[in-house]
């Protein structure tokens, strides 16, 4: 038993090793891992600006984000512009903060028209965006394209 986890042990420091070396294309850090002393290195490491997005920028970007090393925002809410009576494959869903998302699943659902609902996009733990809009239980597979 113990050499079996001594292995999955090595397997995942092996992949979070192989990530974090995925993540670190920035000039900046590989500048920083040239220095020999520590001490430096590690101010190197300190001097480089994290990146603080508001929380309106972050929603503005919602869904357009690249892969990165920092976590996107899980949701956001807004209202659909117009009256929705259900959707199916390709449907567009113009939102109230100018948002376009597209449906990208094979669902379709039939509901009475409504005008102007409130909706949020989620974000599941696997990155994949849902709509939900309020009043409904079915929540189609989206994406954003404008």
């Amino acid at each position: 038993m113990r050499p079996l986890m001594i292995l999955r042990t090595s397997l995942l420091l092996a992949l979070l090793g192989a990530t974090g070396v995925a993540l670190a294309d920035d000039a900046a850090i590989l500048a920083c891992r040239k220095l020999a002393d520590g001490a430096a290195r590690l101010g190197c490491y300190d001097a480089i600006p994290a990146e603080a997005r508001p929380a309106a920028a972050a929603a503005q970007a919602f869904g357009l984000e690249q892969k990165t090393p920092d976590e996107p925002a899980r949701s956001i809410e807004s209202t659909i512009v117009g009256t929705v009576s259900g959707w199916s494959p390709a449907t567009l869903f113009t939102l109230a903060n100018g948002q376009v998302w597209k449906v990208v699943d094979g669902s379709s659902a039939d509901l009475a028209p409504v005008s102007n609902p409130p909706v949020k996009i989620v974000r599941n733990l696997f990155g994949t965006l849902f709509l939900e809009i309020e009043g409904t239980n079915a929540s189609p597979k989206v994406r954003r394209v404008r």
